[in-house]
């Protein structure tokens, strides 16, 4: 398989992200702009975290409109992997990908920190090589992290066992239900606001999230042969 990283002006975190899928899980992996207009040869999309376009409006709001976004939204059609972290998570909502929004945290403060996340979904294609309701440690680093959405969504995303994972213990920024990262019906737009990318080695502090990105390349990489 051959992933895709979407740098916007802001992003911060495509390295990290880079990093992991290809230096660490040895996964073909290329930078791509947000201007570019084709994602052709191509089999996932990896949105980093960051701060596109400063966050000066809302985070994602500007980015969802980047050249990008409409290829981004085709692959996501045709069943590809697409992938968001942190200000990925924030513009896959803004762009219609996943449903509700991401607020400012509660506290209004800036958190960064491991954080113990639940997997209360092993069985999508981004969790599988997890157990059920096993608790790993993922970094967060985010000031809009807050998952809100109304009745209506919050009854569909349990009714769909679309909520894949939730903050253990500590509701760290005020997201309903504990919401720390969900998946589209098809399952295969997830979005979440910890980054796993940077759990992939023990010096990070965790190599939880390793897992994760061997749960993506074991399952669509399968779908994709």
């Amino acid at each position: 398989m051959k992933f895709a990283v979407i740098v916007f002006p802001g992003s911060n975190c495509d390295m990290d992200m880079y990093w992991a899928m290809k230096e660490i899980m040895g996964a073909d992996c290329e930078y791509v702009r947000y201007d570019a207009d084709s994602l052709a040869g191509f089999d996932g999309v990896l949105l980093p975290g960051g701060f596109s376009y400063g966050d000066y409006l809302r985070c994602g709001a500007i980015a969802r409109f980047a050249n990008i976004m409409d290829e981004v939204v085709r692959m996501a059609k045709e069943g590809k992997p697409v992938f968001g972290t942190c200000n990925g998570f924030q513009i896959l909502t803004e762009a219609g990908l996943l449903p509700g929004a991401l607020r400012r945290n509660d506290s209004l403060k800036f958190i960064s920190k491991i954080t113990p996340l639940k997997v209360v979904n092993n069985q999508t294609k981004f969790t599988s090589e997890y157990e059920e309701d096993e608790v790993i440690q993922i970094p967060v680093a985010h000031g809009e992290g807050n998952y809100y959405c109304d009745e209506e969504t919050l009854a569909a995303l349990k009714a769909n066992n679309q909520i894949v994972f939730t903050y253990e213990g500590d509701n760290i920024n005020g997201s309903v239900k504990n919401i720390a990262g969900i998946i589209n019906k098809e399952g295969n737009v997830l979005g979440m606001m910890p980054h796993p990318e940077r759990a992939v080695e023990a010096l990070l502090g965790s190599e939880d999230g390793k897992k994760f990105f061997a749960s993506i390349l074991n399952n669509f990489g399968k779908v994709n042969a």
